[in-house]
């Protein structure tokens, strides 16, 4: 049987490259990084250089405003705790209904803890925030406003640029969440007047366990974690010097091809949607058709519940999604989809299809071959309303 991979905003496979550059990192050089000895000056020139190559990537000013974390969980709760540690004042944040879980339930934590009033901002039917609805949320102490740069489930791509020049003007802290956008769009946090931007190695071909944190100079950012004072007193804890190097690496391949291998991939996202709706009736492509990640297509086939419907591609080989699968053990349905008001038919019975390196059009041809009637069966078997 054949197995086919179409899961990339779950995680991704890592690249031969990426494996090379670090495997002397777990054999040979595994010095402590903090020692000042040879075994340690060694790892600690492979983190500096893939904290130059992170800032490159994203045009940050300084390779010092890159702070490495254990993934993008830890940087988002770093940039929201660490920017509203020790507030003597009520503080007010503003993010959107359609975060990561990283992001809402670290402010749904602050608001029940600490002295924090958070608002929500719902998006529409596609999935798109308002930056008016955003600018009209804004109060006298509104400290900081997080909004994702582009969703793990839908794809949409938000107006970062828009809202942080909007930040910028009213002395706002601005954080995006680009875990699913580094290495697909081009980034630059300087243009963009982004002060906080949250990084993961999984989601482009690097391992897991590994992530960043941009804080642009001056930002007022406080530990989370203390211990040895690694990472300039903010993130304490050995690094993790594989992974470091790994995530440079896979930087440096996203900088220099990016464009092309994101040019084929959205060629196959289109042709897979576009053969979804001509073989399959009844089914909507969820989210903005325009502002949206390359390889992002979430699909929801009316009357058929997405679970079933998983399992039975997952039966032919064929890994597909629900919705984020960060979210460990869940059956809720996505908070993503209910915060747009979709039909509850069509939120059921939604599966998220996400491409990636490696992605081929064998792959849909053979995920063609399957897919009809894969929902043909489930849909003969699905409860009616």
């Amino acid at each position: 049987m054949k197995r086919i991979y179409l899961d990339h905003n779950s995680t991704t496979p890592i690249r031969p490259e990426v494996i090379k550059i670090a495997e002397p990192y777990i054999k040979s050089f595994f010095g402590n990084p903090s020692s000042v000895h040879s075994f340690g000056r060694e790892t600690r020139e492979a983190i500096e250089n893939s904290r130059a190559q992170i800032a490159s990537t994203i045009n940050a000013s300084d390779p010092n405003e890159i702070f490495f974390t254990s993934g993008g969980t830890e940087s988002d709760n770093l940039a929201i705790r660490g920017v509203l540690n020790n507030q003597d004042i009520k503080s007010h944040i503003i993010t959107t209904e359609i975060e990561h879980n990283a992001v809402l339930d670290t402010c749904n934590d602050l608001s029940k803890e600490k002295s924090v009033e958070v608002s929500y901002i719902k998006p529409d039917k596609n999935g798109l925030v308002s930056v008016k609805t955003i600018k009209n949320a804004v109060k006298d102490n509104t400290e900081l406003i997080s909004v994702m740069l582009g969703n793990n489930e839908i794809g949409t791509i938000q107006p970062i640029s828009e809202i942080s020049s909007f930040c910028k003007d009213n002395g706002i802290l601005f954080h995006t969440d680009a875990i699913q956008a580094i290495g697909k769009i081009k980034i630059n946090v300087q243009k963009d007047n982004i002060d906080l931007l949250s990084g993961s190695g999984h989601k482009i071909n690097a391992p897991k366990g590994i992530g960043f944190l941009y804080a642009r100079k001056k930002t007022p950012l406080n530990a989370i974690l203390t211990g040895g004072g690694q990472e300039q007193n903010i993130r304490s804890g050995t690094e993790n010097v594989a992974g470091i190097v790994a995530l440079g690496e896979a930087c440096r391949i996203s900088d220099t091809e990016g464009n092309q291998l994101w040019d084929n991939v959205l060629k196959l996202r289109n042709r897979l949607e576009k053969e979804v709706c001509e073989k399959i009736p009844d089914v909507e492509i969820i989210g903005n058709k325009v502002q949206r990640l390359p390889g992002t297509s979430n699909i929801a086939f009316s009357n058929a519940e997405g679970e079933t419907l998983l399992i039975r591609l997952d039966l032919e080989g064929i890994a597909v999604s629900t919705g984020s699968a960060c979210s460990s053990g869940s059956t809720e349905p996505s908070h993503v989809l209910l915060s747009m008001d979709l039909p509850r038919n069509l939120i059921r019975g939604s599966l998220r299809f996400s491409l990636g390196w490696g992605s081929t059009d064998e792959d849909i041809d053979y995920l063609m071959d399957k897919l009809p009637n894969a929902v043909e069966k489930v849909r003969e078997i699905a409860p009616k309303d």
